[in-house]
């Protein structure tokens, strides 16, 4: 295979990578992140103690966190389809990213939070802040750098999830290396694959750390 034949291919894979794991750090983002502050919050000594409600929601975080995501998205293929009509397909490899990313997410952000010093929370209780104040202006603003590594992490991890998620036709890098790379021989395809997922991650891991280091020296 010639340089010009691979040259659309690799476009094409990359799109739907990018695709992929965009919409899925998006998701990942929108329900980690209340369910890591619900982890932080409803423990004990937390601004609203709920042991029983942090103690479910633990065991869900594990339980989600315990699943390879190879398994998991052949487990939940009933209720992918359910969401979004089909199994097959980038929009389709959306959800079981997500469903996995969400539990691993929830953790970092709620050790990210725990980071916060219990001295700035009281601070902001003895001023008469509520615990919706609190966790919207002292934990969440304090935290920032730690949740920019959270997410850093995250979409790290879900661009390997996504390339696994191409061996059952998902689409993205990962299935034009099964596909030609593996399927077809193609060696050279297969390397240039690997090569753009290590460049891809170290883009991203070097600019989050960037950013990271750039807000905890506000």
């Amino acid at each position: 295979m010639t340089w010009d034949e691979m040259g659309p291919l690799l476009w094409e894979a990359a799109g739907q990578t990018a695709q992929m794991v965009g919409w899925s750090t998006l998701f990942t983002v929108l329900f980690g992140l209340p369910l890591g502050v619900a982890l932080v919050v409803f423990d004990r000594g937390g601004l609203r103690p709920l042991p029983a409600v942090k103690s479910v929601l633990g065991v869900v975080v594990n339980v989600g966190r315990s699943l390879p995501f190879i398994v998991l998205m052949i487990a939940i293929i009933p209720f992918t389809r359910l969401v979004v009509g089909t199994t097959i397909g980038t929009a389709a490899v959306v959800v079981p990213l997500t469903v996995g990313a969400v539990p691993f997410f929830a953790r970092l952000v709620e050790t990210a939070l725990r980071e916060v010093g219990a001295d700035v929370v009281q601070a902001a209780q003895a001023m008469g802040a509520g615990r919706t104040t609190i966790v919207r202006k002292v934990l969440l603003p304090e935290a920032l750098p730690g949740l920019v590594a959270a997410v850093t992490v995250t979409v790290v991890a879900l661009i390997g999830y996504s390339a696994m998620a191409g061996t059952i036709g998902g689409g993205g890098l990962g299935d034009l290396a099964v596909r030609y790379g593996y399927q077809r021989f193609e060696t050279l395809l297969m390397i240039v694959t690997v090569v753009l997922l290590i460049v891809l991650v170290q883009l991203i891991q070097s600019l989050g750390d960037l950013v990271a280091r750039r807000l905890s020296h506000r």
